[in-house]
């Protein structure tokens, strides 16, 4: 692209599970290919993930990537070349405690996991809760260990219905005091009532000096739909979950054909 020509979209934001990453869990050469000339010519690009920073920093660190990053779903703002937190926000335990008690009463015993807040705060797994296995976790021997620091978000799975029937029954029931979103196959999550991956893009954003309108936006669950709502042109991936692709501008190839890169590849006249 021509340094005299205007840049099509001046802020890049990338999902990593399901988007940016490959089923693998690596970055292609071509996605990393594509974001580097997208970079090179001007854009910025922010990850934008579920993932907390614990459980976020080995991929940025393999990337090379030393801007911001918004982890926690929208939770943290963190400065990946300074390994720094420059913002975080974390879930009222009292409210969350109520939330479940809801939770359970209207379905039954959920199994249970939650992200303690923090540059290196722990994930801790509850008996029956699967999880990836090759993310660093620790099993509690009792559920009261959920409360005795700091979170910045609790997972849910349930023994009998899907992650959809989870995540709209615990809308219906606590969804007036935390928030509830899903963000991959048996990923459902209480949050900060209001907080989403759009409140912790505009605020990356705007450090940057950037707005919604020089924003694309990619991903491919439904804790992205805000971060579509928000930014100037959402596309999701061809894996994507329904909810997404019915609101999506684009529906791209899929992470493991480098969605992103197909895209940003034509619109930023980028050839190999």
């Amino acid at each position: 692209m021509s340094s005299s020509a205007p840049l099509p979209y001046r802020l890049i934001a990338t999902d990593l599970d399901g988007t940016l990453l490959r089923s693998d869990h690596t970055v292609s050469e071509r996605s990393r290919t594509a974001l580097a000339a997208a970079t090179a010519a001007g854009a910025a690009h922010i990850v934008v993930t579920g993932r907390s920073v614990p459980w976020a920093r080995h991929i940025l660190d393999d990337l090379g990537y030393e801007g911001l990053a918004v982890c926690g779903q929208g939770a943290q703002v963190y400065h990946a070349g300074e390994h720094r937190l420059l913002t975080s926000v974390t879930l009222d335990r009292q409210l969350a405690g109520l939330a479940l008690a809801k939770i359970e009463a209207e379905i039954g015993p959920l199994f249970l996991a939650a992200s303690r807040d923090g540059l290196d705060g722990e994930v801790l797994i509850g008996a029956g809760y699967q999880h990836n296995p090759e993310l660093p976790v620790i099993h509690m021997q009792d559920d009261s260990e959920l409360w005795s620091a700091p979170l910045n978000k609790l997972y849910l799975q349930h023994p009998g219905l899907g992650d959809d029937g989870l995540a709209r029954v615990a809308r219906e029931v606590a969804g007036d005091l935390v928030g509830v979103t899903m963000a991959g196959e048996g990923i459902v999550e209480l949050l900060p009532l209001g907080l989403s991956k759009a409140t912790g893009l505009s605020i990356a954003a705007r450090r940057l000096g950037l707005t919604a309108a020089d924003t694309i936006a990619f991903g491919d669950m439904p804790n992205d739909l805000p971060m579509f709502a928000w930014a100037a042109h959402g596309v999701a991936m061809a894996n994507a979950h329904d909810e997404l692709k019915a609101v999506a501008d684009k529906v791209t190839t899929s992470n493991d054909e480098d969605g992103i890169a197909v895209v940003l590849e034509r619109l930023f006249a980028i050839t190999s």
